[in-house]
Parts: structure tokens; C-alpha cells; sequence
């Protein structure tokens, strides 16, 4: 039933000019549409939301992540930018933040502005 479906996330922010600084200017998302209500990107051929909330609740786990070819060049767009990499207690991570699986993934995580967790992931 969904197989052929395509995929939308949603993402909620407090605050639509924020969140349109943070995903458009500094995350270099082309976001197509905005209203009162949501911002839209499409994104490897997925829609994104995201979408004014009252008040957003921050989830202690990963609501967005993008898979990347060079997570290290990736990373060091962002913080040219201001984005600040998470570091995790109990989680080996080197220099930019980086954490390598077993199997040699490797994954990277940021905040934005309304706390949600975001990452970036390069599969071996």
C-alpha cells in the first residue's frame, strides 16, 4: 500500500522566521512555500513540514537526518555556518563529533533552534 507513496516529514518549530533562518539560510534548504502555518522544502524527493507549534517538544532522539556522502566535509560547512555538533556522555566521538558504528557508519548530530535533533550519517 505505501510502497509507491511518497514520503513527507513534519518537523515542529515555535517560531517560522527562525526555523526559515535556520533550514533556509543556514542549512541551504530551498523551501518553496511558506504560510502562516508551515514551511515546505522538497528533499531527495520528499516533502518536509515544518510546522508552527504552539509549543514544540524536543525528543530525546533523532526527528530528521540526512545521509551524506562526506559527513566530515558536510560538517565543516555547517559550523562555517554556526551550527554547533552535539557531543553524548558514554559515546566515543572524535574531534567534529562524530560517532563511528561497528559496521563503520558514521553519524554526526546538531540542534536547531527549537531543540529538535538533527543528523547527518555516511554509510561505509
Amino acid at each position: 500500500m505505501f510502497e509507491p507513496a511518497a514520503l513527507m516529514g513534519f518537523v515542529g518549530v515555535s517560531d517560522l522566521a527562525r526555523a526559515n533562518e535556520f533550514y533556509g539560510a543556514v542549512l541551504g534548504l530551498d523551501l518553496r512555500d511558506e504560510s502562516p502555518f508551515a514551511l515546505v522544502a522538497e528533499i531527495g524527493g520528499a516533502m518536509l513540514r515544518i510546522t508552527a507549534v504552539e509549543t514544540p517538544a524536543a525528543a530525546p532522539y533523532t526527528v530528521l537526518g540526512w545521509r551524506v556522502d562526506d559527513i566530515e566535509a558536510a560538517i565543516d560547512d555547517l559550523v562555517t555556518r554556526g551550527v554547533e555538533f552535539s557531543r553524548y556522555d558514554g559515546m566515543v566521538q572524535d574531534e567534529r563529533g562524530i560517532w563511528t558504528t561497528p559496521d563503520g557508519t558514521k553519524v554526526a548530530w546538531f540542534l536547531d533552534p527549537d531543540r529538535n535533533n538533527l543528523s547527518l550519517t555516511q554509510f561505509p
